[in-house]
């Protein structure tokens, strides 16, 4: 990043409004005569400008939001057309493996996106600057969600565009049933991605695992690949209690009975809601015992 872009997003960041006062890590917040919730459009933008330079300067890092995306739609995708010249019930999944494997990479990229994004502030040694600058914690959270997007976006069209090309499979020939798939994905990355940054913020970057491993620990539950009739009874009660298996078997009465499941929609979001939330109290928990703990200061293993 170069001196000039560094210190247009740190003098909007800094700027401060009427009434605003600096707080430290062991302070309630940034703004004591404001709502805490209270968002400035300025501050969100200096951030998300921040992480786009980051980005945008590294060719490494714009690599790889791709590489590993195609890959895995290209493995999938040769599996998927092994599968559709066998005889039988298989024959007709033509586009399940393909359309699972994106939708997936909504969901896991979606939270590596948030994810990353907060980490660049620990590993730079730069989120006790933040935590002392008038941006709120939900300014914070907003950038980050603004810059999942953007590094999903980065990384997904391409590969859609790839999947038509090598197997004739257009994710955005499911219309309007795209827009829900992506909605509660999306819903379910970012609720994820906030409670691991407050477990991070909270122990350091001991935790840092959980950013990069925790949705392989929802892979086979949510049931990305196959149905939820393949796992045991008592498995299936805890897959129906996680948001995105109802977008896979959504998907899957889609591309192979053309049906559109509204009902697993509602379902999903209504379950989404309640995730999100917990996830943002418990960061906000976790935000203010890192306060009370000084552990702001201390970001290493």
């Amino acid at each position: 990043m170069s001196s000039t872009e560094t210190q247009s997003a740190a003098r909007a960041l800094e700027a401060e409004e009427p009434g605003t006062a600096e707080s430290g890590p062991g302070e309630s917040g940034p703004d004591e005569s404001g709502s805490e919730w209270t968002v400035s459009a300025r501050r969100v933008g200096a951030m998300v400008e921040r992480y786009w330079y980051l980005l945008r300067s590294s060719w490494p890092r714009l690599l790889d939001l791709v590489y590993w995306p195609t890959v895995q739609m290209i493995m999938w995708g040769f599996l998927q057309t092994y599968v559709s010249q066998a005889q039988g019930p298989l024959a007709r999944a033509g586009g399940v493996f393909i359309g699972a494997v994106l939708l997936w990479d909504i969901l896991f990229r979606g939270q590596i996106g948030f994810s990353i994004s907060f980490l660049e502030e620990l590993w730079s040694r730069n989120l006790a600057n933040l935590m002392m600058s008038p941006l709120r914690p939900v300014e914070f959270v907003l950038a980050l969600m603004v810059m999942s997007l953007i590094r999903l976006a980065i990384g997904l069209v391409p590969v859609t565009f790839l999947a038509i090309a090598f197997f004739g499979f257009n994710l955005w020939g499911l219309g309007l049933a795209l827009a829900a798939f992506f909605a509660n994905l999306i819903l379910t990355s970012w609720a994820v991605g906030i409670f691991v940054s407050g477990v991070v913020l909270r122990n350091g970057l001991g935790a840092e695992n959980l950013a990069w491993t925790i949705m392989f620990l929802l892979l086979p539950l949510a049931c990305v690949y196959y149905p939820v009739a393949v796992l045991p009874d008592w498995l299936q009660v805890v897959a129906w209690m996680l948001p995105p298996t109802y977008v896979f078997e959504g998907m899957r009465a889609l591309v192979m009975e053309q049906v559109f499941r509204a009902d697993l929609m509602i379902w999903s979001f209504g379950l989404n809601l309640v995730l999100f939330g917990a996830g943002a109290l418990g960061f906000l928990a976790l935000l203010r015992s890192a306060r009370q703990q000084g552990s702001l200061l201390q970001t290493g293993e």
